[in-house]
């Protein structure tokens, strides 16, 4: 499904980065895995290779030009050409408006926003000479309907939205298509400190009555990065088991 592509993928070291990495190699792309966590980057990078994939770590900051600009070098240097970006990292630094530090906010939209920005930028450089890319944004539910102690993440998470459609609009004349996924409650290590009266509360408001997986995000990766989805570009699928219709 995506043999010979290449594959980079930001915030890759754990949850839904280390679950679109390992199916991307799974499917037959070589994996460019970025995080800024040394240890879990070459325990992925160990993990697929040994099921006989190729991939390569890059540790960096993607709220960093010059580390955003070396993951796609880095690419280049390994594999030769850059055909899918799954921006990916994101951090939470939650409090309630009144409350919140201006360094918590920051924090937030430079890697949540700022680096998607300096990711797309960097690769779609290289995409647009190739004539052909993938770049998917990994939003969030909470972009679409906010969230009550998460005005940073929530506001980081919907300017992903808009950065999503204006890419799509610039790009799609270069064949480089532009799509975000918002994801709903996954089981990740976020929610994996939360009490039971915290997981029933949040599974009563989705219709399909579960928490999302990992999985479940990653096999919509694969999809919009295939050829089979070439004539979608700056949509927002949401994989939230139907909490936000």
């Amino acid at each position: 499904m995506l043999e010979g592509k290449v594959a980079l993928v930001t915030g890759a070291s754990r949850g839904i980065g280390k679950a679109v990495a390992l199916d991307m190699a799974r499917l037959g792309a070589k994996v460019v895995a970025s995080a800024r966590n040394t240890e879990l980057l070459d325990a992925l990078v160990s993990e697929i290779q040994s099921a006989g994939g190729e991939a390569v770590a890059v540790v960096g900051d993607v709220a960093v030009t010059a580390d955003a600009d070396q993951l796609v070098a880095r690419a280049l240097e390994a594999f030769g050409r850059v055909d899918i970006l799954v921006n990916n990292a994101g951090i939470t630094r939650d409090g309630l408006l009144l409350r919140m530090k201006d360094e918590d906010w920051d924090a937030v939209l430079d890697t949540n926003l700022k680096g998607a920005f300096l990711c797309s930028r960097a690769a779609a450089k290289v995409m647009s000479k190739q004539k052909q890319g993938r770049i998917i944004n990994i939003s969030s539910v909470v972009g679409e309907m906010g969230n009550a102690g998460q005005v940073n993440y929530s506001a980081s998470k919907a300017g992903l939205l808009g950065l999503t459609k204006a890419t799509a609009r610039e790009l799609a004349r270069r064949n480089v298509t532009v799509n975000a996924i918002t994801p709903g409650f996954i089981v990740t290590d976020m929610t994996e400190g939360l009490s039971d009266k915290a997981r029933e509360g949040l599974t009563s408001q989705i219709p399909l009555g579960r928490l999302g997986t990992v999985e479940d995000v990653a096999a919509l990766v694969a999809f919009l990065a295939s050829d089979q989805a070439a004539y979608i570009t700056g949509q927002i699928l949401g994989v939230n088991g139907g909490m936000y219709m």
